[in-house]
């Protein structure tokens, strides 16, 4: 299970990442992008339920827990803020997106690399 975990947490990096940056190059959010947004929540969401099953002795209070469940909450919100700029056709919003992106994108980062910097540790 293991390796499943680490593939979908990679998948997330890359779907993710994607869609931040390629976002933040042309310089406007299109749907493609909250595509990209969604793949990358669902692989973060399954990745991170597959490594809490393998877990022993981890907790939620932890630097990582905590981190971790910021990350998918703030994923989530950033999807579904997209999804309403997108729906509402706002073309300076449209513009403006990439600098919550980025934002997101670096806390996201913080589990990403806490929970590979803790698993080769071990």
């Amino acid at each position: 299970m293991l390796i499943y975990a680490i593939i979908t947490i990679t998948l997330a990096l890359v779907f993710y990442t994607i869609g931040v940056w390629s976002e933040k190059i042309q310089g406007e959010l299109k749907k493609w992008h909250l595509v990209m947004f969604y793949i990358g929540l669902v692989f973060d969401t399954t990745g991170t339920t597959l490594m809490s099953q393998i877990a022993t002795g981890g907790s939620l209070l932890s630097f990582h827990g905590i981190t971790g469940l910021l990350a998918i909450l703030l994923m989530l919100f950033h999807a579904i803020w997209a999804t309403v700029v997108l729906v509402r056709n706002d073309e300076k919003a449209k513009a403006n997106f990439n600098k919550l992106s980025i934002i997101v994108w670096l806390i996201w980062l913080i589990p990403f690399i806490s929970g590979a910097v803790f698993g080769m540790s071990r």
